[in-house]
C-alpha cells in the first residue's frame, strides 16, 4: 500500500523544508488521522473506532497501520501533512477559519484524502465548510458503480445503513478535484459508530462487520487512486 502520490510527497518536502514535523516512521506502522476541528462540534466522538479499523485493515488489506494509537490534528496545522488519510466526525457545528480552509485544501490538492462521516447532526455544517474550503466544487452522490464500493469487500448497493437516525437511505459524496476523489462523505450511515467497541453501541455483530468492510474499502481506494 502506498502512501498516495507524488503530489502529495512533493507537498510534504514543502513541509520538511518550513521546519514542520514529519512523524511517518521509517518501515513502521503508520498511524490514521482524526481531524481536530472548531465550531463546538464533537470531532471526538467515536474514540475507539480508528484503532479498530486499522486492526481490521491489517488483517484484511495486509496494511501496517499503528492499532494502538491514532493521530489527533488540528484542521490548520502543518502536520496536516503527516497523514495520508484523515477522518473527520461529530455531530454538531463545524467551523474553518481562511487559514484553515487554505490548509485543508492544500492538503487535498497535494494528494491527501478525507474522509467525513457524519455521526448525526453535522451535515449542514459540514456543506458550509466545505464550501470553504473548495467553493468551486460541490458535494455529488457517487453511483453504486463507482470503485470505492467495490475494492476488497464489494458493495453493490452503495453504503450500508448502520444506524437508522431519520430512516432515509445511506448516502456516499464526494468532492472531485480534476478526476481524483479528494473527499468522501458518508451521510446517514454512521460508519464510525459501527468501527467502535462491540460494547459501545452493542449492534449485532453483522452490522459491525459491514462498517469495517466498508472502511477497509475507503482506505484501499484512497490509497491506490
Amino acid at each position: 500500500m502506498k502512501y498516495g502520490k507524488l503530489a502529495f510527497l512533493l507537498v510534504t518536502l514543502v513541509a520538511i523544508s518550513l521546519n514542520t514535523a514529519w512523524a511517518p516512521p521509517v518501515g513502521g506502522p503508520m498511524q490514521l488521522g482524526l481531524l481536530k476541528y472548531r465550531g463546538g462540534g464533537d470531532w471526538y466522538a467515536n474514540p475507539t473506532s480508528l484503532r479498530n479499523l486499522a486492526r481490521f485493515c491489517n488483517s484484511q488489506l495486509n496494511t501496517n497501520f499503528d492499532d494502538s494509537e491514532y493521530g489527533v490534528v488540528d484542521v490548520g496545522s502543518a502536520e496536516l501533512f503527516n497523514y495520508p488519510f484523515v477522518h473527520m466526525t461529530g455531530h454538531g457545528n463545524v467551523v474553518f477559519s481562511d487559514a484553515e480552509a487554505d490548509n485543508l485544501r492544500n492538503y487535498l490538492l497535494g494528494g491527501g484524502f478525507l474522509h467525513i462521516d457524519d455521526n448525526y447532526g453535522m451535515d449542514v455544517f459540514v456543506r458550509t465548510a466545505m464550501k470553504k474550503v473548495f467553493p468551486e466544487l460541490d458535494f455529488i452522490e457517487l453511483p453504486f458503480q463507482h470503485p470505492i464500493y467495490h475494492q476488497r469487500f464489494d458493495f453493490k448497493n452503495g453504503l450500508p445503513k448502520i444506524h437508522e437516525h431519520d430512516g432515509v437511505p445511506a448516502m456516499g459524496l464526494g468532492l472531485i478535484w480534476e478526476g481524483r476523489l479528494v473527499c468522501f462523505y458518508s451521510v446517514e450511515c454512521d460508519l464510525g459508530d459501527g468501527w467502535e467497541d462491540p460494547a459501545v453501541h452493542k449492534d449485532p455483530e453483522e452490522l459491525r462487520q459491514l462498517a469495517l468492510r466498508m472502511g477497509a474499502n475507503i482506505i484501499q481506494f484512497a490509497f491506490e487512486q
